[in-house]
């Protein structure tokens, strides 16, 4: 192995879905894309891997590794579906993940909600994620971390009991059929973890048809969405920081259970409680 080289998790893709009124004050023109802005965003929270990013070797190899190196990003995508409102996109190199934490999909999110903030406001309907579930080793996992997320749990007992939301997850496995065998010991598993930040009220096997389109190729994960479970149910808060924790529990759940592809992950709100 080179000196420079380092283990990688995978993959990790969020499309986020919904509008973004851009500021009034903000030039449209600007050189501060999506790219730019989470790429900037992420190295002033150090949680970007940019040891391949100029630099000598010495340079190089005394940097802390980040959570990801960066791969790709935009506001639109030529293979996004019709009418889906997709407003931004981002593709990184998830690090190799230690043993008592989380996929880092939580800062992921919250780096993807900054950047969008510097360009307007953002009303979101819905996250697409494409969780590199391959990259975790569940029997590594130390006894008070069998899922780290839960250990950041009491952040959300402060939350205002009417910010809670439905939402409907929908959990696609592409071309591995297990994931469809996993709906009630998924649900089950999610029942019995001492936390109410997301409370599972039913769940069934997917609908292909139902599936929102991702915006890349099958040939990019286990495509297409043949085989998915949906868990429907209500989350503490509609928030980008609720949101990732739920697909960190739900990424070391299905690992737990034995899968071991590519996930394909979609949160939509529902409309109200009505």
């Amino acid at each position: 192995m080179a000196p420079t080289a380092h283990r990688t998790a995978g993959t990790m893709f969020a499309a986020l879905y919904g509008e973004l009124a851009p500021h009034a004050w903000r030039d449209p023109e600007s050189e501060l894309d999506a790219y730019s802005l989470f790429y900037h965003r992420s190295l002033a929270l150090s949680w970007l891997d940019d040891r391949s990013a100029g630099g000598g070797l010495e340079e190089r190899m005394c940097h802390a590794p980040g959570l990801w190196g960066m791969n790709d990003a935009g506001w639109n995508h030529p293979l996004a579906a019709p009418g889906a409102g997709l407003i931004s996109w981002f593709q990184v190199e998830a690090s190799a993940v230690a043993g008592d934490r989380p996929l880092p999909v939580r800062p992921f999110l919250l780096c993807a909600r900054d950047a969008m903030a510097r360009a307007g406001t953002l009303s979101l309907s819905a996250v697409q994620l494409l969780l590199p579930v391959q990259g975790l080793d569940a029997s590594s996992r130390p006894p008070y971390a069998t899922v780290p997320s839960m250990r950041t749990v009491p952040w959300f007992a402060e939350c205002d009991p009417g910010s809670r939301a439905l939402m409907e997850v929908s959990i696609n496995g592409g071309r591995d059929p297990s994931i469809a065998t996993l709906a009630k010991q998924l649900a089950d598993h999610l029942g019995h973890l001492d936390q109410d930040v997301f409370v599972c009220r039913s769940h069934d096997v997917a609908d292909q048809d139902a599936v929102l389109p991702p915006p890349f190729d099958d040939d990019f994960w286990n495509g297409s969405s043949l085989h998915g479970v949906v868990l429907r149910g209500e989350l503490a808060e509609w928030s980008c920081d609720a949101i990732g924790w739920l697909t960190e529990v739900v990424a070391d759940s299905v690992a737990q259970l034995g899968f071991r592809s590519p996930l394909l992950l979609t949160v939509t709100r529902a409309l109200s409680k009505g």
